[in-house]
Order: C-alpha cells, then sequence, then structure tokens
C-alpha cells in the first residue's frame, strides 16, 4: 500500500505519483548510478518499454542514488521509461517489496491489479521481461 501512496522528484522536474500508475501492469525497477549490473539492464529496459508500451504496460526506475548523479547519468545515458528518484529511502521501499537484502537491482512486476506477480534480485534481461509480461 505504501507504494502507491509514494511520490518521487523526477530528474527532468515533476513528480511521479504512483497511484497513476494502478490499472495497469508495471515493472519497477530499484537502480543505482554506482551499480554496474543497473546499468548494464537499463537498455533492455527501454527496450520493454518501447515494446510493452504500446499495450498500457509501464516501466519505471526508482534511483536508489544521489539525484546529482542520477541527472548527469540520463544526460548521458537516456532512457525512454519514467525514472523517480527515490534517494536511498528506496532501499526501505525495496525492502517493503520483498527484497530482503536490501541489494540493487531488484525488480518488481506488478500486474493491473496492484498484485506482485514477479520479484527478482539481481540483473534482469529482456527475453526474462518478455517472458513475465506475456503472461499478462
Amino acid at each position: 500500500a505504501a507504494l502507491w501512496e509514494a511520490r518521487f522528484a523526477r530528474p527532468e522536474g515533476g513528480e511521479l505519483a504512483m497511484a497513476s500508475l494502478r490499472g495497469r501492469p508495471l515493472v519497477l525497477n530499484f537502480w543505482g548510478t554506482w551499480c554496474p549490473p543497473c546499468v548494464k539492464e537499463m537498455p533492455e529496459l527501454d527496450q520493454l518499454q518501447r515494446q510493452w508500451g504500446a499495450t498500457g504496460g509501464r516501466v519505471v526506475g526508482l534511483a536508489v542514488d544521489n539525484p546529482t548523479a542520477v541527472r548527469e547519468f540520463l544526460a548521458r545515458r537516456p532512457v525512454s521509461y519514467t525514472i523517480g528518484l527515490a534517494g536511498f529511502e528506496g532501499t526501505a521501499l525495496s525492502r517493503q517489496l520483498g527484497n530482503r537484502e536490501g541489494s540493487l537491482p531488484f525488480t518488481v512486476l506488478f500486474d493491473r491489479y496492484g498484485k506482485i506477480v514477479q520479484r527478482k534480485l539481481g540483473a534482469v534481461d529482456l527475453a526474462e521481461l518478455q517472458t513475465w509480461t506475456q503472461a499478462l
């Protein structure tokens, strides 16, 4: 429940209200600029957003990082999916969603009803994400 009430600043300005994403499938990825596996999987998440977005699915990345570092990183490596600035408090939210270790990357798939369907600690790849999302 805390996730759907959460609001995060966006790197480009404005706010991401998680409540606005209810009612559609969602891949939520916790990441950091300093995390090599996080950076490696970003093109895969980006490609999923381009493919899956046309059918209503969404990919959101929550940066567990310093906002300035995230803005500088995204200026060099932009992505098409939505990024929210969760800051280091994002670790607590990821733990609430099942990330017992609090490590990154951590990815959660929600169905359109907001129910968790899949979780993974560690990098995901496009084939795995496509398998997850086809079930929805």
